[in-house]
């Protein structure tokens, strides 16, 4: 069945979830109120790197199955289901989520609605905001009772976002228990070709949904902490844990995956995620349930100093010194700088005097916007001229496939450290270079 779909926010999320939604051979409309943004999208331009998007995204503007307005009124009148798609960044000076934007489209949209309709949630909120915003919609909708607000968490990869919505592990959906009314019919129509596939669909109460979400997200964060700070004590030990994960790691209790110690993460979702799920729980009163994140959250920040620790030794001393960093977003397959800790490490090493040298494959543009005193080069290889140390900070299959006998000649000095332990170090070993890894033995 052909359902008439309105996305509202087309950042990452909106844009993903829009075009896969016209994929699936729905009718949709993706709603801003940037009009630079939707002119780009509308152009068939994703104004962001993600594999595949772009041309999913002109596959569907050609067939018609997708567009792009401003207009809320025109949203209203079209679409049986809303989804809400809009960021919720940390509050300025706090660790809560801001839903600024959140609330801006239920105040907007809800006045608009006089015919039945359902408002599906994306974007990750605090537990409880999701029966708040049923209640104003209900309130400002002159269909009112008409409405039913439901969530949908998502659960994108940056770099597999198209095989993420379209192809998900499972699909959740929360529905009021007391107000239960077609969210999860039109859900299963909306989803129809995924629960073909025989992906697990779990209907919950609006709480435990948007809870699945911060908790996926804080167990992953806390997995990647464990791992460095294990690495910590493999390297006061002497030991190697990248060999120490493959052991623990056959241990289907606990798996292999997330367990590369390196610079700890970044990007947009997890490190303000977990902020706002103890600043959510102190809410609620169940503060000393998640203190243990605020751990996970310092381990993770800890390791951006420790890389720069490790770059001073290196060089003696960072005055002076030319430093080669290879990498700028938080994660390979995607432009995201947003709390990038390669870029944190950058600008640390620069304000202790060293020349930075940065390249990323994709991110070049979004980390001059973000950082821009550093110095960017067009090729890994520019990058390293002249280098003292060269940091692997981004882990693309670019960097792993680096040569490093064609470095030899470029560089000042034959050192390198792989903030993501990705590289062979016997095969930069082997070629001369003084190789670092992080929780491994030097």
């Amino acid at each position: 069945m052909t359902c008439r779909i309105a996305v509202f926010g087309t950042g990452y999320l909106g844009a993903t979830h829009a075009a896969c939604m016209a994929e699936l051979g729905h009718e949709v409309l993706g709603v801003d109120i940037d009009e630079a943004k939707l002119a780009s999208l509308q152009a068939g331009q994703v104004p962001f790197y993600e594999p595949g998007l772009q041309k999913l995204l002109q596959k569907n503007l050609k067939s018609g199955r997708l567009r792009f307005t401003n207009s809320y009124q025109e949203a209203a009148d079209f679409a049986q289901a809303h989804f809400l798609a809009v960021g919720t960044p940390q509050r300025e000076g706090e660790f809560g989520a801001d839903l600024t934007y959140v609330d801006a489209v239920i105040e907007k949209l809800a006045p608009l609605l006089r015919q039945a309709a359902i408002i599906y949630g994306k974007s990750t909120v605090p537990v409880g905001t999701a029966a708040r915003l049923g209640q104003r919609v209900r309130k400002i909708a002159p269909a009112g009772n008409a409405i039913e607000v439901a969530w949908n968490p998502e659960f994108l990869r940056e770099g597999h976002a198209i095989q993420d919505t379209l192809h998900p592990d499972r699909l959740v959906l929360g529905v009021d228990p007391e107000r239960r009314g077609p969210a999860e019919v039109l859900a299963r129509e909306i989803y129809a070709e995924l629960l073909a596939e025989e992906i697990p669909f779990l209907v919950t109460d609006l709480a435990t949904a948007e809870l699945v979400k911060t908790a996926a997200n804080s167990f992953l964060a806390t997995k990647i902490s464990f791992i460095n700070a294990i690495a910590e004590v493999c390297e006061a030990a002497g030991a190697d844990v990248t060999e120490l994960a493959d052991a623990i790691g056959y241990d289907d209790r606990i798996g292999r995956k997330f367990l590369n110690a390196g610079i700890g993460f970044g990007g947009g979702c997890l490190p303000k995620d977990i902020r706002a799920f103890m600043a959510r729980a102190g809410e609620l009163g169940a503060d000393q349930a998640l203190t243990f994140l605020r751990e996970v959250d310092n381990i993770n920040m800890r390791r951006r100093t420790r890389m720069v620790e490790l770059a001073r030794e290196a060089c003696g001393s960072l005055l002076g010194a030319r430093v080669a960093v290879l990498g700028a977003a938080f994660k390979p397959e995607s432009d995201d700088v947003r709390d990038s800790p390669a870029l944190n490490v950058a600008g640390q090493i620069q304000l202790q005097g060293a020349a930075v040298n940065v390249y990323d494959p994709k991110a070049m543009q979004n980390s001059q916007a973000l950082f821009p005193t550093l110095n960017y080069s067009d090729s890994a290889l520019k990058a390293c001229v002249g280098a003292d140390v060269v940091l692997v900070l981004t882990e693309w299959s670019e960097f792993k496939e680096l040569d490093p006998v064609e470095l030899n000649g470029i560089v000042r000095e034959k050192r390198i450290i792989d903030g993501r332990n990705c590289l062979d170090p016997a095969k930069w070993r082997n070629a001369g270079w003084l190789y670092r890894g992080l929780g491994r033995s030097s």
